[in-house]
């Protein structure tokens, strides 16, 4: 099966050809099961060798979740969706630290920043007992590198900055022609406490009006409490949930 093909039939299941090199198990991801196609995911895992898959289903779909526990799935994360209206009034903001797009010369030190901030983070990845701590930290290192060198990951990264020094960075990634997401905040442990979260939030918002968007997407844990008492503030409201989903064949 081709690695770009995804339907909601199959479940938008493809092959993870970064997970694989780094957890060097062949890997698939299923980011829209249903009990209507979970029979389709596990044949597409089986027929292509798949020995670890990572499945989200929406946690409305109990039948799904259920059925997929029955299958030897062990859930490991739940993720909340939020979502703020652009074209509603937007917060008036006076951040505690410039808020800049990024320099590429400044690639190493934003890496240094999510290495510390994402190491042991409570994703699904570190949730799972069968993968390397460090090797689940990577995949937020990586996924920040990527950011800072792809316009087919993230579309813009933001700093912030105080005397010249770095104190954070935001990911920002247009979803479509209509909606962009907050993809990765972080910022460093002394700058904890600034209120540097919602800075980023409404300089995210506030870019996705420049560029005629309508709406933010912001995706968290269930256990982030503070990332979305923010986004309440914020006037945010809950879209939806998810869980997420381990398998493994082998």
């Amino acid at each position: 099966m081709s690695t770009d093909t995804q339907t909601p039939e199959d479940g938008s299941f493809f092959l993870s050809v970064l997970d694989e090199n780094r957890f060097k198990v062949k890997t698939a991801k299923a980011q829209q099961v249903s009990i209507d196609n979970l029979d389709r995911v596990l044949e597409l895992s089986r027929e292509n060798g798949v020995e670890f898959l990572i499945a989200r289903c929406h946690t409305d779909d109990l039948r799904a979740a259920q059925k997929m526990e029955e299958e030897g799935f062990l859930l490991m994360d739940t993720l909340v969706c939020y979502t703020r209206d652009l074209e509603k009034p937007l917060p008036l903001e006076t951040p505690s630290a410039n808020i800049r797009p990024f320099h590429t010369k400044e690639i190493e030190e934003i890496l240094l920043i999510g290495k510390k901030a994402f190491k042991g983070y409570c994703g699904h990845y570190h949730a799972d007992p069968r993968l390397e701590p460090e090797k689940c930290d990577e995949v937020y290192v990586s996924w920040i590198k990527r950011s800072c060198l792809s316009k087919e990951v993230a579309d813009e990264v933001l700093i912030a900055e105080d005397s010249e020094q770095i104190l954070g960075f935001a990911t920002i990634k247009i979803n479509d022609e209509s909606e962009i997401q907050g993809a990765l905040y972080a910022v460093t442990p002394e700058a904890q406490g600034k209120g540097l979260c919602r800075s980023f939030m409404v300089a995210s918002m506030l870019w996705g009006r420049l560029k005629g968007l309508k709406r933010l997407l912001y995706r968290t844990q269930i256990t982030n409490i503070a990332a979305q008492k923010v986004l309440g503030r914020l006037g945010a409201e809950l879209s939806y949930s998810a869980y997420t989903f381990h398998k493994w064949f082998i």
